[in-house]
C-alpha cells in the first residue's frame, strides 16, 4: 500500500494537485489511522489531507476514483459443449478426458499458472495478477500514448504470456475445445491489460502531456492564439506569475537584513572581549519599487495586452505598487478594474471602454502627461507594451522623452518581430531612443523572461 500511495501522489500531481513531501507524510499517517478497507473513508482522508481548494478537491476525487478502480478482468468463459466433448471422447487420451470434465472446464494437469488462472475463471486472482504485473512493468513510468503497446507487452510478459503460448500449442493438438476456451480467455485478458494501460496513461501521463502542451503554448505567438486556446494560455500565464512570485518574493525577505557589519559588531561587543553577543548588520537601502504599465489594446495587439495585464497584476507579492493603463486612441487607468474583477470581466470592461480602436500613441501620451505624470518618481519603472504603430499620426516622442527623464527606467515590449520595426507606420526606432530596454515580446516565454528581468532588479 505504501508504494500504491506514492504512485497515487504522483498521479495527483499530474492532475494539478500540489502535493508537498510534508503533505504526503500527513496523508500516509492518516491512511495508517483509518486503514484501507473502507474505500469511502480512505477517499475522504486523502482529500482532507491533500486538497487545499475546491478545484483541487474535485481533481483529487476524480484522480482517486480512477486510480483505485480495478481493471476489468476477463468475462466468464463459454462452457464446453457436451456434444463436442462426446465427439472428442474417441480421440482424446484417457488422461486428457480425466483432465477436462464434461461441461466443467476444469484446468488440465501440467498447465502454467496463467492458463490455470484463466480457465478457473477466478476474477479476483486475475485482477490481482494484472495489478502485480503492472507494478513489475513500471506502468507508472508511462508518459506518451505511443507507449501503450510497449507497456501492454511488458505486463503480459510479466504475467507469463510465453508459457501460456506453449500451453496453447500443446492443447491445440490434444484438446482443441479447451484450447479454444483458453484462446478466448487470452483475448479477454489482452483487453483487460489494454484498459489497465489506458488507465495508467490517464493517471501518469497527464503531467507530461500538460508540460508538452504548455511548452508549445509558451513558444506560440500570443497574437495568433486560437479562441479554444485562450483559457489554456490564461492558465499558463497564472503559472508563470506563480513561478515569478516564488522565485523573487522569498529571496527578498531573506536578504532584507543585509550582511554582517564586522566593525560595528566588534565595537558593540568590546565589553565582552569581542565575543559577538550582539550583532550589527549592514542595511542596504532599497528604493520602494513601482511599476507603471501602459498597454496598447488596439485591435492589432489586444490579445497580447490581455495576457500581459494578467501577468502584471498577478505580481503584487513581488512589486508593492503597480498601476496599469490601457489605450488605443485615448488612455484610461485600469488598475482598479483588474484588481476587483475576474479576468474575463475585467478584459471585457476594458475592451468596451478603450479596446479595439485605431491606435494613436501621440494622443494617448498626451492623456498620460496631462492626468498621470505625477505617478512617476525616480523609483518607477515604466513598461510600455505595444507595436508602436500610430497610423502615421504625430507620435509625440517628446512626451516619451519626458516620461523617461522622470522615471528610473523605461522598458518597451514590442509583440512584433524586430524586422518589422521602422517599416510602414512603425515609430519604434524613434521611441527606442528614449528607452532603457527594448525587447521583442511575442510569446509567453519572452514575456516571462522580460518581466523576470524587470522584477529581478528590485531584489
Amino acid at each position: 500500500m505504501r508504494e500504491n500511495l506514492h504512485r497515487f501522489f504522483r498521479a495527483a500531481r499530474g492532475a494539478g494537485v500540489h502535493v508537498s513531501p510534508a503533505e504526503s507524510i500527513d496523508a500516509m499517517r492518516a491512511v495508517a489511522q483509518v486503514g484501507i478497507t473502507e474505500r469511502t473513508i480512505l477517499r475522504d482522508a486523502l482529500l482532507l489531507t491533500l486538497a487545499k481548494s475546491q478545484d483541487e478537491k474535485l481533481a483529487l476525487g476524480d484522480c482517486f476514483d480512477l486510480f483505485f478502480s480495478q481493471p476489468e478482468p476477463p468475462q466468464d468463459l463459454p462452457e464446453a459443449n457436451d456434444n463436442d466433448e462426446d465427439s472428442q471422447d474417441a480421440d482424446q487420451s484417457p488422461s486428457a478426458n480425466a483432465a477436462s470434465k464434461a461441461g466443467g472446464g476444469q484446468p488440465q494437469q501440467g498447465l502454467g499458472p496463467l492458463a490455470e488462472m484463466l480457465l478457473s475463471q477466478d476474477r479476483n486472482a486475475i485482477s490481482a495478477a494484472i495489478a502485480s504485473a503492472s507494478g513489475a512493468a513500471s506502468l507508472s513510468d508511462i508518459r506518451y500514448s505511443t507507449q501503450r503497446g510497449i507497456f501492454s507487452s511488458r505486463i503480459l510478459d510479466a504475467m507469463g504470456l510465453q508459457r501460456l503460448r506453449d500451453d496453447l500449442d500443446e492443447l491445440t493438438g490434444t484438446n482443441p475445445a479447451l484450447a479454444e476456451r483458453l484462446r478466448a480467455a487470452l483475448e479477454a485478458l489482452r483487453e483487460a491489460v489494454r484498459d489497465t494501460v489506458s488507465q495508467g496513461l490517464a493517471l501518469y501521463a497527464r503531467e507530461e502531456a500538460e508540460n508538452l502542451r504548455n511548452e508549445i503554448l509558451r513558444n506560440a505567438p500570443l497574437a495568433r492564439i486560437e479562441r479554444r486556446q485562450v483559457a489554456e494560455m490564461r492558465a499558463l500565464i497564472h503559472q508563470i506569475a506563480r513561478r515569478l512570485r516564488e522565485r523573487y518574493s522569498k529571496p527578498r525577505k531573506r536578504q532584507r537584513r543585509g550582511h554582517l557589519d564586522v566593525r560595528r559588531t566588534l565595537r558593540r561587543n568590546a565589553a565582552w572581549g569581542g565575543v559577538p553577543f550582539l550583532t550589527a548588520w549592514k542595511r542596504k537601502h532599497r528604493d520602494r519599487p513601482k511599476i507603471v504599465a501602459l498597454c496598447d489594446v488596439s485591435g492589432s495587439v489586444a490579445q497580447v495586452s490581455d495576457f500581459f495585464l494578467l501577468l502584471i497584476h498577478s505580481l503584487h507579492e513581488v512589486v508593492d505598487d503597480v498601476r496599469s493603463f490601457a489605450f488605443s486612441s485615448h488612455l484610461i487607468e485600469v488598475s482598479e478594474i483588474l484588481e476587483k474583477k475576474s479576468p474575463e470581466e475585467a478584459m471585457a470592461e476594458i475592451m468596451s471602454k478603450v479596446g479595439f480602436g485605431s491606435s494613436d500613441y501621440g494622443s494617448s501620451l498626451v492623456d498620460f502627461e496631462k492626468d498621470f505624470m505625477s505617478a512617476l518618481t525616480p523609483q518607477t519603472t515604466v513598461i510600455v507594451l505595444g507595436d508602436a504603430r500610430s497610423n502615421n499620426l504625430d507620435p509625440r516622442a517628446d512626451i516619451l522623452r519626458r516620461i523617461s527623464e522622470r522615471s528610473k527606467r523605461l522598458v518597451w515590449l514590442n509583440p512584433e518581430g524586430r524586422l518589422a520595426w521602422g517599416f510602414g507606420d512603425s515609430e519604434m526606432p524613434r521611441y527606442a531612443t528614449f528607452c532603457s530596454v527594448v525587447r521583442q515580446c511575442a510569446t509567453a516565454q519572452q514575456l516571462e523572461r522580460a518581466v523576470s528581468d524587470i522584477v529581478a532588479t528590485y531584489q
